[in-house]
């Protein structure tokens, strides 16, 4: 990416804690390749339509995050008709799972002196009596790149400095990550069609001996929500690839990063 100036790459590339800069997590691991993304990027018809689409669908996630996160910390949330699928479904997960999201570190910012990156997790939460870290994604699958970040806030979290400065309840003992999506099954090939930032996405699923409708066959049922809970709990290899990844990131940026002072 090009920038104008060092300011430009500070604000888009990092956040300030307690007057030191750091870099974001999330824009460190824009070093890692993304095969998903760039299949994505592939079926567009232009990179213009590609940007809309990713903007659009980055908008309605961060919509089922902020709506997700104000009902699990009892606060009055009007649910948007166009997430009621995937917000009833998690709440319905959660009446057997029970997560307990701590409202004092919901979409709290975090850093790490020691290996010198900043983030904003989206909650710290109690699950199964264990504290930790909670990842909300409001994608079809899971993808290795959430590992990486998740590991980057736990090895952060453990950090004296940060433990102090935040008052964690406890150490941080895991992580998770909640993928909350929705989408549409066909009644005769088991087909799913998902909607997100404007464009619909076909996926085939088990045929169960007969063959798959084609695009003008699908008999497609209400939508419905696809909730699922993954931990974590080993992060060693997790935070040595995160520190991986931004050497590779630092060395990407070693121009701007020296103009501002970040490396000598």
């Amino acid at each position: 990416m090009f920038y104008r100036n060092g300011e430009q790459f500070k604000n888009v590339s990092g956040h300030e804690v307690n007057g030191v800069w750091y870099p974001r997590v999330t824009k460190i691991l824009d070093v890692k390749s993304k095969p998903a993304l760039d299949y994505f990027f592939k079926e567009m018809e232009s990179y213009a339509a590609a940007e809309s689409v990713k903007n659009k669908s980055a908008e309605e996630g961060s919509l089922l995050h902020k709506t997700v996160q104000g009902l699990m910390v009892g606060e009055p949330v009007e649910v948007p008709n166009e997430i009621k699928p995937a917000v009833s479904a998690f709440q319905e997960f959660n009446e057997e799972r029970g997560i307990f999201f701590h409202p004092e570190f919901i979409e709290k910012q975090i850093w790490s002196s020691r290996h010198r990156y900043a983030g904003t997790v989206d909650a710290l939460a109690t699950i199964d009596g264990k504290f930790g870290v909670l990842d909300i994604k409001t994608s079809p699958s899971f993808y290795p790149e959430y590992n990486l970040q998740t590991a980057a806030y736990f090895e952060a979290l453990r950090e004296y400095e940060v433990f102090s400065t935040l008052r964690l309840p406890k150490e941080i003992e895991t992580r998770w990550i909640l993928r909350i999506n929705q989408h549409r099954f066909c009644k005769k090939c088991g087909a799913t069609l998902r909607k997100k930032g404007g464009r619909s996405k076909v996926k085939n699923g088990k045929s169960n001996g007969t063959k798959f409708c084609s695009e003008d066959e699908h008999d497609w049922d209400e939508i419905v929500g696809d909730v699922e809970l993954k931990e974590f709990p080993y992060f060693y290899k997790d935070v040595k690839a995160f520190l991986a990844a931004k050497t590779l990131w630092e060395w990407e940026n070693d121009y701007w990063l020296r103009q501002i002072g970040y490396l000598k």
